[in-house]
């Protein structure tokens, strides 16, 4: 499975998260490309009782704080070796590696909240996968995700490439991009209401690129 190979490749490469971050705690939320930069775990509103599923967790640092907060932590990740570090650093979470469309068709349960950050919601076919998120989030429950915002005129399926230190060629996944306004229709089309989507600048000085921050709420009763 090329994916599965790419995402281990790009475990390797990832440095572990710090061990406090600037606030001195030892977890926490980030959504953006930048250390102690943009919202937190708000966004989903993660907090005693909830339940909560991240998609394309990796190593775990995100996931732990929402374990932190009190809410039942759920993880997929297609990498075992990302997974594996999450297991060895964090405790209280529930990881699973399995693709993130298989796990929302096969897990059989509701969560108040699911989150990508730069993870499996930018790597895979919106088309798939609103359906089956909207399917397993509880009326009302929130869907949020973070990506880098798409280059102008790039839209749909691009590819992405992971480069290896031992081969020249690189390993190729698919992600897709959209503008802030495509991903409001699509979410909307989906079942889903109350949808912003915006870019949070980059932080102060010679860094340019921000992150799309995308946040929707399962339309509740009977549509969608």
């Amino acid at each position: 499975m090329t994916d599965t190979l790419a995402w281990d490749t790009y475990s390797q490469k990832k440095p572990a998260r710090r061990e406090t971050n600037a606030a001195g705690e030892t977890t926490w939320f980030n959504w953006t490309q930048y250390p102690d930069h943009g919202p937190g775990a708000e966004v989903i509103g993660a907090g005693p009782g909830a339940s909560v599923l991240e998609l394309g967790c990796g190593k775990g640092g995100n996931l732990a704080h929402v374990a932190a907060l009190g809410a039942r932590a759920v993880g997929v990740d297609l990498s075992a070796a990302q997974l594996d570090a999450a297991r060895e650093r964090w405790d209280g979470l529930e990881l699973h590696q399995r693709d993130a469309v298989d796990h929302l068709a096969g897990c059989g349960e509701r969560f108040d909240a699911v989150y990508s950050v730069f993870g499996a919601v930018w790597f895979t076919n919106p088309d798939t996968l609103l359906p089956a998120v909207r399917d397993r989030l509880s009326p009302g429950g929130i869907l949020a995700f973070s990506q880098r915002p798409a280059i102008e005129g790039c839209y749909g399926c691009q590819a992405s490439y992971v480069n290896r230190h031992d081969d020249p060629e690189p390993l190729v996944v698919r992600r897709w991009d959209y503008t802030p306004e495509a991903w409001v229709e699509r979410l909307r089309a989906n079942g889903f209401t109350d949808v912003t989507a915006e870019v949070i600048p980059a932080p102060e000085g010679n860094r340019r690129t921000g992150t799309l921050l995308v946040r929707a709420a399962r339309r509740s009763g009977n549509q969608g």
